[in-house]
């Protein structure tokens, strides 16, 4: 069984948007998915283009806000508080 039959298409999605979010860690995705980040690169590169793949671990190799341990100290959160509008 892989990674990706393990979860249905919503949230399979919301799993890959996280991914390419830039301020969403791979350790939030862990907490609520219980994907660690291996499984969640092993279930990118299932579900997306190759060229799409490629572009997205170039985007994210070394980002700092990707990893929380290289986060600046202080910053917790995983959205701005401003992302999600509230009416």
């Amino acid at each position: 069984m892989t990674v990706s039959e393990n979860f249905q298409e919503p949230e399979l999605s919301r799993i890959i948007e996280m991914a390419w979010e830039d301020r969403t860690p791979f350790e939030a995705i862990e907490t609520l998915y219980g994907l660690p980040e291996k499984d969640v690169i092993r279930l990118m590169r299932r579900e997306l283009k190759p060229a799409s793949f490629r572009l997205w671990r170039k985007r994210v190799t070394g980002r700092n806000t990707k990893h929380r341990q290289l986060r600046p100290e202080g910053v917790s959160r995983g959205y701005c508080p401003t992302q999600y509008k509230h009416r």
